[in-house]
């Protein structure tokens, strides 16, 4: 079963890229990159691990491929009366939509809000929504208009009288495929409600940007803040969603670039002349891991975490921590995940922390299965301890989890798969401790 899974997720990527390309000429990620992009250096201590599949995973949705959209790529957002709000990247109209999961009692109503027709609005959103500071969602399409956008969902101005409440959109930014980048991928807020995000492609050397969104009486202006793939510089942050630090630095990591072109982990610090990047580590491709695809998260201390989708001891991909030292930085590996080496089949989105310091994520195809699994890493006194909570089968359950996790104030875990259900466009599902 794995080999014919890995086989026919190939086919489909190879499929799907092939789609894109033929509405975006010019980019510059070809076909081995995007395979091989999607088919932790020391241990600070000796580390156990178990395999304790929870018995409480439970599938809340599965996508028909139809009007509700199928292959969701992003994770879910959670709002404060536990609803869900997701993106299939395909799907609906053709080109995917924006869907909810109301939490109704004990049950959940599945809500489509929007259909993307790859016209001005967008196509293929491929990154988890988030709230913005008045209410509405945010989030960005790869495609449509040829290289993307940034746009806004608000619910309808009059109460809704059917059992189906579309939302509007509304384009806050087209990115022209030039300087400002092309094919976003996710975005962050300042405190000012400023967006900030990447692009995967476009800029001065055609390998990503990072860009600013400022919001003024007409409307949202875009300013370049840094274009990746210079020499010794880091290239295609592909679903790197940036991250604050307390100062306003910002942080990042590359897919590929860096002195070994395994990927980087970087900074960009603004100036009275720009903004400044500083390349804080760089991937050998060794023990260390290569290919970071996700983004980063901080803990209280200041202390980055991250993942890489493959390499280390274990052929899977890496957990790792960089710790603020002497004005630089110190690499640590938590952990080396065990998996196919090669296939960059580690995890693809941030990892979750949660309050009392524990590590949690998905793998697109590690685990028993090499199909994926949910992992959490216990932290005590400083020893990291892997758990699988879940190995997914391929079948009803989902396989290729590449969305991340989502966790509630309960504890309870929420993804998505792109692949399998029913109709084998992928499933929504929970975890509960």
């Amino acid at each position: 079963m794995p080999e014919q899974a890995l086989s026919l997720w190939k086919e489909d990527l190879m499929a799907n890229l092939r789609q894109l390309r033929s509405l975006t000429p010019g980019l510059s990620v070809g076909v081995a990159t995007v395979t091989r992009a999607l088919a932790i250096g020391f241990v600070l201590a000796v580390v156990a691990s178990q395999t304790a599949q929870a018995q409480t995973f439970k599938v809340l949705y599965t996508f028909t491929g139809g009007n509700d959209g199928r292959n969701p790529t992003a994770g879910v957002t959670m709002d404060k009366a536990g609803n869900l709000y997701g993106t299939a990247s395909m799907g609906g109209a053709g080109y995917g939509t924006v869907y909810q999961l109301k939490h109704k009692g004990s049950g959940w109503t599945f809500n489509p809000l929007y259909d993307f027709t790859n016209g001005s609005d967008g196509a293929y959103p491929t990154a988890p929504v988030v709230f913005g500071p008045d209410g509405a969602l945010y989030s960005t399409t790869e495609f449509g208009s040829n290289n993307g956008n940034v746009f806004k969902l608000m619910p309808s101005p009059t109460a809704c009288k059917t059992a189906l409440c579309p939302w509007s959109e509304k384009v806050l930014y087209t990115c022209q495929g030039g300087t400002d980048g092309s094919k976003p991928i996710g975005l962050v807020f300042d405190q000012a409600g400023n967006i900030y995000g990447t692009t995967s492609a476009g800029g001065a050397y055609g390998e990503g940007t990072a860009y600013e969104l400022t919001s003024s009486g007409n409307g949202w202006m875009e300013s370049a803040l840094y274009s990746f793939g210079g020499d010794g510089d880091g290239s295609v942050p592909y679903q790197s969603v940036m991250i604050f630090d307390n100062a306003g630095n910002l942080y990042g990591t590359t897919y590929f670039g860096g002195s070994s072109n395994d990927g980087t982990v970087f900074q960009l610090t603004p100036s009275g002349s720009g903004w400044i990047e500083n390349i804080i580590y760089s991937f050998q491709g060794g023990s260390d891991g290569r290919y970071p695809y996700s983004g980063l998260i901080f803990d209280q201390s200041g202390n980055l975490y991250g993942t890489t989708t493959d390499g280390g001891s274990g052929g899977g991909g890496t957990v790792f921590e960089l710790s603020p030292s002497g004005g630089g930085w110190t690499f640590s590996v938590l952990y080396s995940l065990t998996g196919p080496s090669g296939c960059s089949c580690g995890p693809a989105w941030a990892l979750v922390m949660d309050a009392a310091g524990n590590l949690y994520d998905t793998t697109q195809g590690d685990g028993a299965y090499k199909l994926g699994n949910v992992f959490k890493l216990t932290n005590t006194g400083g020893s990291w301890t892997y758990t699988s909570l879940y190995d997914f089968t391929g079948g009803n359950d989902g396989w290729f989890p590449i969305s991340g996790v989502t966790l509630d104030t309960s504890g309870n875990l929420y993804g998505t798969t792109y692949y399998g259900g029913t109709d084998n466009s992928g499933v929504l599902w929970e975890i509960t401790p």
